[in-house]
């Protein structure tokens, strides 16, 4: 599998500005994909060195739209930490 295919977007909050100085990253991955999968995409993607992966399922929130009730979307979430001999993502490092 493709490393394009693995992550689908970054997160751009205010908590995951705080970790890009410390090389911690955050991205919303497909719901099927492993840690290694993850660390392997990042690789791939970014040329870059990854220590660790932790993901986070979410379940999506209730909506309601008159009577009626369902869910947004579940997703599952990535936090990367990339070796201290590794570069920064050049992405990241131009919206901080």
């Amino acid at each position: 599998m493709k490393g394009y295919d693995v992550i689908i977007k970054p997160v751009l909050t205010e908590k995951s500005y705080d970790g890009i100085p410390g090389k911690d990253y955050t991205f919303i991955v497909r719901k099927q994909a492993t840690k290694m999968e993850i660390k392997a995409a990042v690789e791939q993607v970014f040329n870059v060195k990854v220590e660790r992966v932790n993901i986070a399922n979410y379940l999506g929130k209730i909506k309601r739209m008159g009577r009626t009730e369902g869910r947004t979307s579940s997703f599952k979430k990535a936090y990367v930490k990339l070796t201290e001999d590794s570069k920064p993502i050049e992405f990241f490092e131009s919206l901080s």
